[in-house]
């Protein structure tokens, strides 16, 4: 071949991968449009803290773009999403559960401060330090129970979709909720 011709198919190499690129990117930047609130709501259910939250949605993010031009092959975005986003969070919870602690001790003292102007300062007391018990204890479930309960009641996200994420069949997954709120209501009661 001779220089000239090398030339070309170097340019052509070159267009292809940068049409590539382009349609790498907007692919993403499709997925971030449709479904950052998702993911953002997945982090924030498992680390409870804004700022840690967001870190996880960029890592999550930066995970797809890393998954490249295989983007296509993907069945259900919003699910694909929803894992890497668990994953991503159920890590980042793990590496910084003594940063987490402090900052959702310091969210839980700054919501029992604020007292409500439409219900009684007692009411507001009362209700902060349920949620905060109520936290408490959805904290101290086993994770395989409370990682499908999160997902599926304060994410609202069906059993299929939570035993997609996690790993495991609906039935599991109802099994694991149905658990987890017995506990919870039993602890809430005083019951054992």
């Amino acid at each position: 071949m001779s220089e000239g011709g090398h030339l070309v198919a170097g340019e052509l190499i070159l267009g292809e991968a940068r049409t590539a690129a382009r349609d790498r990117d907007e692919a993403v930047e499709s997925l971030v449009k449709a479904h950052a609130g998702l993911v953002y709501r997945i982090a924030y259910a498992a680390l409870r803290s804004p700022p840690d939250a967001e870190d996880a949605v960029q890592e999550t993010f930066m995970r797809v773009l890393r998954f490249g031009g295989r983007l296509a092959q993907v069945e259900n975005p919003k699910t694909w999403l929803a894992r890497i986003a668990w994953r991503v969070a159920v890590d980042r919870s793990r590496r910084l559960r003594g940063k987490r602690e402090v900052a959702l001790e310091e969210t839980q003292e700054a919501a029992e401060a604020v007292v409500s102007t439409e219900a009684a300062a007692d009411d507001a007391l009362h209700g902060a330090r349920m949620g905060k018990e109520l936290e408490k204890l959805i904290a101290a479930l086993p994770a395989k129970l409370r990682e499908p309960l999160i997902l599926s009641t304060i994410e609202e996200m069906s059993p299929r979709e939570v035993g997609t994420i996690l790993g495991m069949n609906e039935a599991a997954v109802r099994s694991r909720v149905f658990r987890a709120r017995q506990i919870l209501r039993q602890k809430l009661t005083g019951r054992k």
